[in-house]
């Protein structure tokens, strides 16, 4: 697929814009001229004429004692400083962050005990003593990429100076990187937070420029060869000449959004480099601020904001990097100039170019308006291409449960914080209350359950509100698309599209959540379902081999008992019910059940209903063999996307794998209001905003009805045999030669 938009973790998107900013940063930052002095003369002299920011902004310095930087054996240079940014900024860039864990992980340093590490040293030094001194390379340019600010002195700031540098010290620990590399291939590793021969990098220091939004404008990374290798002290001496020149790159080239400028003020959050920038900053006509910040930010409630910087489609290079403008016939891809959309326009074959796609794109832009048309009080924010979802989740207080889902934030190595992809469900429902995780740090913004059951279907947001008892303003619809999706499915499209199954009178269902993903880390808000459907009995089985490996086979029930809800164990390794047949119909349950692998390798009894959300059935190979499952099934399966250009593709690949189709694709009442981030199209992506169903290929030879049109009528006779009656005394032929013989 040529557009991962509303695939690819938004983490991703956030980290190959850090590691592209930080890559043309050091490049100029290092970079060798005849005159290094006049150049910064030049720079400074610019910054001066630039426009002022009426906003804040804040420069923080961020120590780290605690999380390293583990490289793998498929880690490769690539074009950022040694920490693999090939894997973030190539033309085939991975979809989940775990798809990085073979080439780099963050990993705890506190694991070890000092004994240990202690240990630790001894064995390497006999080892070195062993293999001789063709290893003792990596301490020297340790040593020389420290040794440059070891040498400085507050007194003696000097900004052209720090250019030459800070090009030893990005050499330096690019080399150091590759060498510790090298030597992972042909020495023995060791393990995470001890510290040895392939021990983690150690990200020392961070500085980081926001304004008083929270929108990241520029960084600066101070990385250790290892762990302990080398000392800082208190963590701030000689960074003034390093957060000296980040700040003039920020504003020259601010990695957020928008044009070169200058901040009004400028706040420091640290006391001694605040008195060390004090001479340096005013050369710049920026106005620092008396005091040195307090608190993590500037503002109350500060939060990093959602990222804005776009790419081109074609070189990915980002909007800092060149001005990007949308394709002129239907302002849906975006170039950094005409040499790029003439590649994209004749590219082979055909169906791959811009100048096939261009008037499909066109159509899909035009239906943003209707995308964005929902009822909340605050659809018109979310619904913008400039959404800060950062800021709107911490205004509102949903920084924990399932609203960390929907963060770009994730919890680092050993947070205390809620682990993704395990099931804390159980653990957290020790009140009965199935809607704990959905709440934020205000009052409850869940109401009570009603106690009379709807009177009639929902077909759209607002008159699910109005029977919930919630307010317009209330964003549980974020979280509740999934339920109410499945909801949709079961009480209009599956009637529409299947009368003959009767899906409505039915009082328990197995269905299936193929390819599971995010919607399983968010189990809890799918107990909505026996809210809506308070007679059926509901089964719902997560199958995909992205689900964790310690959740495989797991099964609970989850049992209305009054006002509370009872949660009950299966067993850990059997797939039976683990509430007996009696209770079916009687009792609103909902069983779940996990199974971590791909569909096709999943055996049991046949669904009635099969449901993936945002499938993307061109980004996963083992679609193709689990899309020949279904048909061999042939049961209802409806999919959602989040966008009209995913369920094109889609149909292509249903017809790639099985010779059969997609019908036309549906807008999902009940899909997310939060407007997607696209980095390099205009396109509008929503989470579930579109719903399809699987269209089989019919049967060769057999009378099994194809899915989802009506079997064709069998062949019958024009003139029905007419049956005729044996006269008394006929033999019949084959009785009568018996007896003669």
């Amino acid at each position: 697929m040529e557009f991962v938009s509303g695939y690819r973790d938004e983490f991703l998107d956030f980290a190959a814009l850090l590691f592209g900013w930080f890559r043309k940063f050091v490049a100029e930052r290092g970079a060798v001229g005849t005159s290094l002095e006049g150049r910064w003369r030049q720079l400074e002299a610019r910054i001066r004429r630039l426009p002022q920011d009426p906003a804040l902004w804040a420069l923080h310095v961020l120590h780290n004692r605690s999380v390293g930087i583990s490289l793998g054996q498929g880690a490769e240079p690539g074009p950022g400083p040694g920490l693999g940014a090939a894997r973030l900024l190539g033309d085939d860039p991975p979809l989940h962050l775990r798809d990085l864990s073979p080439y780099i992980s963050f990993v705890s340093l506190e694991d070890g005990e000092e004994g240990e590490e202690e240990e630790e040293e001894d064995e390497e030094e006999k080892k070195r003593e062993e293999r001789g001194a063709g290893t003792e390379k990596v301490e020297p340019e340790e040593d020389r990429e420290l040794a440059p600010t070891s040498r400085e002195s507050p007194q003696e700031v000097n900004p052209p100076g720090e250019s030459e540098e800070a090009e030893q010290e990005a050499g330096g620990g690019e080399d150091g990187c590759r060498e510790n590399r090298a030597e992972d291939k042909t020495r023995p590793q060791k393990r995470k937070g001890l510290r040895s021969e392939a021990a983690p990098l150690h990200l020392s220091c961070l500085l980081l420029v926001t304004d008083e939004h929270g929108t990241i404008l520029g960084i600066d990374l101070l990385v250790d060869g290892a762990q302990g290798t080398g000392s800082w002290g208190s963590g701030t001496e000689n960074l003034a000449p390093r957060a000296y020149v980040l700040l003039c790159h920020s504003m020259a080239c601010p990695m957020g959004s928008g044009d070169p400028r200058k901040p009004r003020q400028l706040t420091v959050g640290d006391a001694r480099l605040h008195r060390e920038l004090e001479s340096l900053v005013p050369r710049l006509g920026v106005k620092l601020a008396k005091t040195p910040m307090r608190t993590w930010g500037p503002r109350p409630g500060f939060t990093f904001a959602s990222l804005r910087a776009r790419t081109c489609h074609v070189c990915h290079r980002h909007s800092f990097e060149v001005k990007l403008t949308p394709c002129p016939q239907c302002s849906a891809v975006l170039y950094c100039g005409e040499a790029c959309l003439q590649a994209d326009w004749q590219r082979c074959p055909d169906d791959v170019s811009h100048r096939f796609w261009c008037p499909k794109l066109a159509a899909f832009v035009e239906r943003a308006g209707e995308l964005a048309a929902l009822p909340f009080t605050y659809t018109t924010e979310v619904t913008s291409e400039t959404f800060n979802k950062e800021a709107f989740l911490a205004s509102r207080g949903l920084t924990r449960g399932y609203w960390t889902q929907l963060s770009m934030l994730i919890p680092g190595p050993g947070s205390s914080g809620h682990p993704r992809g395990n099931m804390p469900s159980l653990s957290l429902l020790l009140g009965g209350d199935p809607y704990q995780l959905l709440q934020g740090d205000g009052p409850a913004i869940m109401p009570p359950v009603p106690p009379d059951p709807p009177r009639g279907l929902f077909g759209s947001w607002q008159d699910y509100y109005t029977w919930r008892g919630l307010s317009l303003d209330s964003p549980m619809a974020v979280l509740l698309t999934y339920p109410l999706t499945v909801y949709y499915v079961i009480t209009h499209l599956v009637p529409q599209s299947f009368p003959e199954l009767n899906i409505q009178n039915k009082q328990s269902l197995k269905i299936h959540v193929v390819e599971a993903g995010k919607e399983f880390d968010l189990v809890m808000v799918f107990w909505e379902l026996l809210v809506l459907l308070p007679h059926v009995a509901l089964e719902l089985q997560f199958v995909g081999d992205g689900l964790p490996p310690e959740s495989d086979q797991q099964h609970f029930t989850l049992q209305r008992d009054g006002p509370e809800v009872s949660v009950r164990n299966g067993s850990g390794v059997s797939a039976r019910p683990s509430s007996g047949t009696k209770e079916k119909g009687s009792r609103r349950d909902l069983q779940i059940k996990v199974s971590a692998r791909p569909y096709h390798l999943l055996q049991g009894p046949k669904p009635d209903l099969v449901i993936g959300f945002n499938s993307g059935f061109g980004l996963k190979d083992t679609w193709l063999s689990s899309l020949p499952r279904l048909q061999s099934l042939r049961v209802p399966a409806f999919f959602t996307e989040s966008s009209e250009y995913g369920c094109v593709m889609d149909g292509q690949t249903m017809a790639v794998a099985t010779g059969g189709g997609t019908s036309r694709p549906q807008l999902n009442p009940f899909r997310s209001p939060f407007r997607l981030r696209a980095a390099d199209n205009c396109m509008p992506w929503y989470c579930n905003a579109f719903i399809f169903h699987l269209v089989y290929k019919p049967a060769q030879g057999s009378g099994a009805r194809p899915a989802p049109g009506p079997a064709p009528p069998s062949p019958t006779p024009s003139v029905p045999p007419a049956r005729t009656r044996r006269r008394r005394g006929e033999k019949k032929p084959g009785r009568g030669a018996r007896r003669r013989r």
